[in-house]
Formats: C-alpha cells, structure tokens, sequence
C-alpha cells in the first residue's frame, strides 16, 4: 500500500490519510444525474435540477471537480517524478477522452440517425444538430475528428480535452507561483467578456463551451487542490462570507422565478434587468461564476469532509457515479436521447417521463457498480477470492 498522503481538502483542513474525499465523488456523480435529467427534453423531472433555481448548473460542479481531481492526481506525480512523466500521463488520460468522445460520436450518430429513419421523423436530425453530418458525411467526420463539429449535448468532453491538454503548463505554474497562476486564469476569463475569443466551431461559430472563458473554474479547482489551503480555511469560516453566499443564492432564485413566472418580471427594476442580462454561458457569464462559487461555500459548510453521511448507503449510488464519470456521462448522452425518442414516439405521460429518469439513472448506477467490479476482480492477487456482490459499492478508487 502506498505511504499516505496529505493534502488540503475544500475545507481547507488536512484529508485524512488513507480516505478520498467523498464529497468531490458524490457531487460528480450528482452533476452527471442532473446533466442526464436536463438532456431529456421536456423532462418534468428536470425541474429538480439546479438550473430552474439559479444561474448556474451541474456543468459549472463538473468542470471544477474535474479541475480539483486532476490537480490533486497529476500535481502529485508531477513532484514525485517530475514534468515529463506527469505530462505524459495528463496527455494519456486527454486521450483517453478524446477516443471515448469520438466513439460516444458514432454510437450516437448512428442511434439518431437509425431512429429517425425509422419512424419517418426528420425532426431528430435537426433537434440533435446532425443534419450537416447527413448531408456531408465526409466533410463532418473530418471536422468531428478535431473536434469542430459536436452535436448537441456532447460539447463538455472536447472542453475536457482541451483542459487536460494545458493542464501541465497550468500544474507547473500553480506549484510556483499558485496566485500568479490564479490571477492569469482570471485575467483570460476578464478579456473572454470583453473579447470574442473562441475556437471555430462547424459549419459556424465557435465552441459552446468558450475553453477561454470555462478555463478559470478548472484552474480555481486546481488551485483549491494545490495552494488554497490558507485562504480558503478563512474564506470558509467567514460568517460574512457565509452569509453573502446565502444571499446571492436567494437572489438568483428570485430573478429564474420570473424565468418561471412571467408576471413577476415586471417587479425586477429596468436597470438591473439590462444590467444581468443576457445571462451568457458560453462565456460562463459572472453570475454564473459567481452562483457557483455561493452554492460551493454554503455546500462545504454544511457538509465537512468528515460529515458520516457520505458513508451512508443511500448516498453510494451517486459516489459510484462519480467514480466513473467518463463513462457514465457517455452513457447518460446516449440514454437521454433514448428517453426523448420514447416520449417523442409513444407517450410524453408524466408517468413516463418519471420512469425514464428513474431507470436511466439505475441504469447509470448500475453500469458503474459493473464497472468497480471489474476494476476489484483485475486488481485481485493469484489466489483471492473474488469480492462479494455488494463489495462494488463498497469504497473510492483513484480518480
């Protein structure tokens, strides 16, 4: 077993030793939840997800748990064995993602494509953002493969791509100079609002996640991860902050009420109204940044890292997700997709709509469990016993 090591947790108090941090699991796996929930369109069960409540969503939790995770891995093989060995290993996983993003491409494209021939409906097609793809195949694979063309709800894996590719530039800094690091995250998100900075997208426009602007939430999760330490111990136990958190959530929830219920925008002041909007994710928009940045301190608060819910079955589920989260957020792209085609087909009863979120997600917690089986039986010596049916559910793993 390796030595154990210690590092600055998000409540800015040492990890212990030999345990993951359960909380970056659990709220991994429930960001790929919502992000499959939010994907079925005209989903009811959807109205549980962060986004009707504020301006943030599961991929603002995802992208900075991803950049948290990644530092804490990478940033420690990149002192222990040095820049070459830990970019070599951040440059594999990227491509690791990079091949799961292009097969998660043709298994989607051949299920819209085979089901919208099928049933006659060219409306898929469009909805997904594949029509280029049926009318210039060639052309669009090409443009798939650098990841210029993306179909809809498969933007945040060529954002990871791009992420884990500058990752060892933004490591080496951050264990240097972590606030120089932070700052000049910062600065490049500031000029993305001033600036019309993307990557080219296909057949035209650029990227919907701007990895200009999205970059500042991986690298503040790399910063918590690595250098936040001190601050982040004030900032956490801070009743001021605590309290302007508390505040700013109430506040976002006010403004997506009239979202909701349009008579009450008349009571939001014209100045604020041509002042917050428009609300732009693209460019993760400041009040989205800063919604995320709330919900991230009231959350810590409520639930510190030795909080003895985290072990609790009911929450397994989620954390297994969270575990797997490559492949479970290619799998919620595809069941999100068949859940939409069933309703658009052969019945958008509420019933429904709530048995397709439900089984989709047992499907994803399902998988997952598979997935840590395989995982326990490969890393068995000669001669153990194979684990037992519940073992899968039982801990953490590497990230």
């Amino acid at each position: 077993m390796n030595a154990p090591v210690k590092t600055a947790t998000l409540s800015g108090s040492p990890a212990v030793a030999a345990e993951r941090d359960l909380r970056l699991d659990l709220f991994r796996g429930l960001a790929l939840w919502l992000i499959f929930l939010d994907h079925i369109p005209s989903n009811i069960v959807a109205w549980i997800t962060i986004r009707n409540y504020g301006f943030s969503d599961a991929t603002e939790i995802f992208v900075f748990i991803s950049g948290y995770t990644a530092a804490f891995v990478y940033g420690k093989a990149m002192l222990e064995r040095g820049p070459v060995v830990a970019t070599a290993r951040i440059w594999r996983r990227a491509w690791t993602v990079y091949i799961a993003h292009m097969f998660l491409f043709v298994i989607f494209m051949a299920e819209i494509a085979y089901i919208g021939a099928s049933f006659k409906n060219p409306l898929y097609a469009e909805e997904m953002n594949i029509l280029e793809f049926l009318q210039q195949p060639d052309v669009t694979l090409l443009q798939a493969l650098l990841l210029k063309f993306k179909p809809a709800n498969m933007d945040v894996l060529p954002l990871y791509v791009v992420l884990l590719l500058t990752l060892p530039l933004v490591l080496w800094i951050l264990q240097r100079a972590p606030w120089f690091a932070l700052i000049g995250s910062i600065v490049m998100w500031v000029i993305v609002q001033r600036v019309d900075i993307n990557f080219p997208a296909y057949p035209s426009g650029g990227w919907y996640f701007n990895p200009f602007a999205w970059q500042v939430l991986f690298v503040l999760g790399a910063w918590c991860a690595i250098a936040g330490k001190q601050t982040l111990n004030w900032i956490l136990r801070s009743r001021l902050v605590l309290l302007v958190a508390v505040a700013y959530v109430i506040f976002g929830f006010a403004i997506t009420l009239t979202w909701h219920l349009p008579n009450l925008a008349g009571y939001i002041p014209r100045w604020l109204f041509n002042r917050i909007y428009p609300i732009d994710k693209t460019n993760l928009d400041i009040l989205r940044l800063c919604h995320f940045m709330a919900l991230a301190v009231i959350t810590v608060r409520l639930i510190p890292i030795t909080w003895p819910g985290l072990k609790s079955p009911l929450l397994r589920p989620a954390i297994l997700c969270g575990q797997h989260s490559l492949e479970i957020f290619c799998l919620g792209v595809f069941l999100a997709f068949t859940a939409h085609f069933i309703l658009t087909e052969f019945s958008n009863r509420i019933s429904m709509q709530v048995t397709l979120s439900v089984v989709g997600i047992l499907i994803m917690v399902a998988v997952s469990a598979l997935l840590r089986w395989y995982k326990v039986i490969e890393g068995r010596r000669p001669g153990q016993k194979p684990p037992k049916a519940g073992a899968s559910l039982a801990g953490g793993e590497a990230a």
